[in-house]
């Protein structure tokens, strides 16, 4: 399912310093086109959402959106592959320090689709500290939009749009680990018709970090 990330001991340190780690090609082929077979299934379950979210700045939430509570009950592949030991294991190396699952089956494991022209996961911060972002479909160029965009060192979501912001480009294929809950961050609205972002983001903790406590997967993910 996962290729072995180049210099994954050099991770710590880069996610450290600018709360981001890219995971280029991360997926195997084979493990791709698995998980996109899974998701297309799951879609046609999944909600649309459009609203401000007034917990993180009234930041706009236009996205198609499953969450973990469901997937658990509908699929038995992405529950396997959260809890997968050589996950664990690996993401243990890239984080420095011994991850573990969220106890909210809600933000577990989540499934984020972005199809329609102006769709955007707004600014926010996640609950627990590690987000792993996998892509399942992802807008071939970066004019396309639908990038990821963080400001490193700062939850300040004012931040983002700024010129201290960073934005990132990904493949499918690709992943991501961020330091989601310090770590202000958005998808960018994609900017035509026909274009898709689909990706499965897993979220992990720390043995005994308390979760932020905000109402934010409630409002996005019931």
């Amino acid at each position: 399912m996962f290729n072995v990330p180049r210099d994954p001991d050099q991770a710590p340190a880069q996610l450290e310093r600018t709360g981001y780690v890219p995971l280029t090609g991360l997926l195997t082929a084979e493990g791709l086109a698995l998980l996109r077979q899974e998701a297309a299934r799951l879609e046609d379950i999944a909600r649309r959402r459009d609203f401000s979210m007034a917990c993180m700045d009234d930041s706009p939430r236009h996205m198609t959106t499953l969450g973990g509570q469901v997937i658990a009950a509908e699929s038995e592949l992405l529950p396997r592959l959260y809890a997968d030991e050589a996950l664990i294991e690996l993401l243990g190396r890239l984080t420095g320090r011994p991850v573990a699952s969220v106890p909210d089956p809600v933000e577990r494991h989540v499934l984020n689709i972005l199809h329609q022209e102006g769709d955007t996961h707004g600014g926010h911060t996640d609950d627990y500290p590690y987000a792993l972002v996998l892509f399942l479909e992802a807008p071939s160029s970066p004019a396309d939009g639908g990038l990821l965009e963080y400001t490193p060192g700062t939850s300040r979501l004012d931040t983002l749009g700024t010129a201290a912001a960073v934005t990132s480009h990904h493949h499918a294929g690709d992943a991501y680990l961020l330091r989601s809950d310090t770590t202000a961050h958005r998808v960018t609205p994609l900017t035509r018709p026909g274009v898709r972002r689909t990706v499965l983001n897993f979220a992990y903790t720390l043995p005994g970090h308390p979760a932020h406590a905000t109402d934010s997967a409630n409002q996005l993910y019931r």
